[in-house]
């Protein structure tokens, strides 16, 4: 290895470890981090590394270890079963940005199959950030997070047939219907090999393997999956990343998968930071300076473009308009995924040098305010439908019948009755005890799916925004008892309490994750507040006790304690 490639990689590292340690201060992406990094010690600003190419060796096994490891991510099995909500809803977003985005194209001026190519970068969102966000932000299993995934998860298995029709998308083929069938006759090949690899080759390999308890053996064989199936789509004439992915796809099936996956993280980890810092190296900061007001407005068209497709694709689903847009703003950026096709684009000549750079300035900008948006999804929904469209969303929805009851027949009237704000996991739990003592129920969920589950365990089942006074008044919250409120997104939770208490004396049961917004919730009107660490922590600590014999008077008195110290001061509540 020569010199210059130790200093090119040293130099790169170094930087990236400085400026992602800011991002995170900042709470910024670390994906912009690196593509920052790169355009600081690339040649266009600082210079530190005079051979690129280098770098952009590096950087591709970093395409191969990022298809590798999706292709991990998903098996044949759950391929077949994914839902609607991924097909369809994917389907939707996709077809209305690549439609809107060709659009505006061709009126800038662009030939139809480049302005269509950069119909498929902008559909593209990244799942490394907003994925990320959701969990940091503890909304991967509320309904945003649901559906944001389930699009994510379409988008990404929608590389694959993008990567397959670039070729021909720029003109590449004589004869479109001899390429056509060539290209169905690869992909029928690759499934043939994905299907027998995945039922018979690869979990016979891997078992075989693992069973001589070598690490290395395994290390070497899994990577030598993954540049086998890469090299072997290159000699058929696809891409390498393709490969990666129908290897990862393979091994998905096996019972090694989670192993592999393991020792591969920290290879594509590793590898991804080189490719990003190649994307930044490739980027010209001139750029920003010299028409800030073009990458501006087009980096706005991009992010209101992407929202109202976003929007769009999941309220056709019957989802709430306010969780429709909440989707919508979180798939505003462009992705990474984007990137690996943009370079591929830039080979077939679907897009040039020029728009490239443009692009690449465009996306650093909705990737970097992608975190500033998503931590204000509530404020901005709520903003929108309750300020700037009132009565609109409540419109939106009776146009699709969303948030209208959904039992079977005349809604008859109920009295002291439960009313279950949220149906996952904890509701149904309520809903299971409220039923075997003979308590009828009502449950309010903004998730059709589990709106529809509740319908066919037979509760009275409102699907609609718990806040909005409406959805409230049709589960007769003003006669109910108690209204037990199980919402993962503490904004909501504030909402649906401070509602739910104007129109109710009724006693409110709210469920937190941590024992410090409780109070918060007291003082909103709710009369008990469940918190889900200080409940964990407690029983741990009684199982402690119990453990080395303590009486249960004692353990008792200890856990008695314990709350006391932990749990905040509950504020008067307000008076209904």
């Amino acid at each position: 290895m020569e010199d210059g490639l130790y200093k090119e990689l040293v130099v790169v590292l170094a930087l990236a470890v400085g400026i992602i340690l800011l991002f995170r201060r900042l709470k910024m992406p670390g994906v912009l981090g690196f593509i920052i990094a790169g355009m600081v010690a690339g040649p266009h600003m600082l210079g530190w590394v005079d051979k690129a190419e280098r770098v952009n060796e590096l950087a591709e096994f970093g395409m191969v270890f990022l298809l590798f490891v999706i292709g991990m991510g998903f098996s044949l099995k759950e391929l077949s079963t994914i839902g609607v909500t991924v097909f369809i809803g994917g389907s939707l977003q996709a077809l209305f940005t690549i439609a809107l985005t060709t659009g505006v194209c061709t009126l800038f001026g662009m030939p139809l199959p480049a302005a269509v190519f950069m119909g498929f970068l902008v559909t593209l969102s990244s799942t490394a950030i907003v994925l990320r966000v959701l969990q940091e932000k503890g909304k991967l299993d509320a309904p945003v997070g649901r559906v944001t995934s389930a699009i994510l998860i379409f988008q990404d298995i929608l590389v694959v047939p993008m990567m397959l029709v670039m070729p021909m998308l720029a003109g590449r083929s004589g004869d479109i219907k001899g390429d056509l069938l060539l290209l169905l006759g690869k992909v029928l090949l690759l499934m043939t090999v994905v299907y027998v690899g995945g039922r018979w080759a690869a979990p016979l390999l891997l078992r075989t393997v693992s069973k001589g308890r070598n690490k290395e053996l395994f290390i070497i064989t899994v990577v030598l999956l993954c540049f086998a199936a890469a090299w072997g789509t290159a000699a058929l004439g696809l891409s390498l990343a393709l490969g990666a992915f129908f290897a990862g796809l393979i091994i998905s099936g096996t019972d090694q998968v989670h192993q592999a996956s393991g020792i591969v993280q920290p290879f594509h980890q590793l590898f991804m930071s080189f490719f990003f810092v190649s994307i930044g190296m490739l980027v010209d900061p001139a750029l920003f300076t010299s028409a800030p007001f073009t990458i501006l407005a087009l980096a706005l068209l991009v992010m209101v473009g992407k929202t109202i497709t976003g929007f769009l694709s999941v309220w056709l689903l019957r989802h709430p308009v306010r969780t429709a847009l909440q989707c919508g703003l979180s798939l505003l950026q462009v992705g990474e995924f984007s990137f690996v096709l943009a370079i591929s684009g830039l080979s077939f000549g679907l897009i040039t040098p020029e728009h490239h750079q443009l692009f690449l300035a465009v996306s650093i900008i909705t990737m970097a305010a992608t975190p500033m948006v998503m931590a204000r999804l509530q404020r901005i929904a709520g903003g929108t439908f309750d300020h700037l469209l009132p009565r609109t969303g409540e419109a939106l929805d009776s146009l699709l019948n969303v948030g209208t009851e959904m039992e079977h027949g005349e809604h008859q009237p109920m009295r002291d009755h439960i009313v279950l704000v949220g149906f996952g996991p904890n509701g149904q739990d309520a809903a299971l005890a409220a039923q075997s003592v003979k308590v009828r129920c009502a449950v309010v969920e903004d998730d059709p799916e589990l709106a529809e589950l509740a319908v066919k365990r037979g509760i009275p089942t409102v699907q609609g925004d718990a806040a909005q006074v409406a959805v409230l008044a049709k589960a007769d919250v003003a006669t109910a008892r108690a209204v037990v409120i199980v919402l993962n997104d503490l904004r909501q939770a504030k909402r649906v309490v401070a509602s739910v208490r104007q129109q109710t004396k009724a006693h409110i049961i709210a469920r937190v994750h941590l024992a410090k917004d409780e109070a918060a919730l007291h003082a909103l009107g709710a009369d008990e507040v469940v918190a889900e660490d200080l409940e964990a922590g407690l029983r741990i600590a009684g199982c402690v006790l119990q453990k080395y014999q303590a009486t249960a008077r004692e353990a008792s008195e200890i856990v008695l304690h314990l709350r006391s110290i932990r749990q905040p001061a509950k504020e008067a509540a307000p008076v209904a």
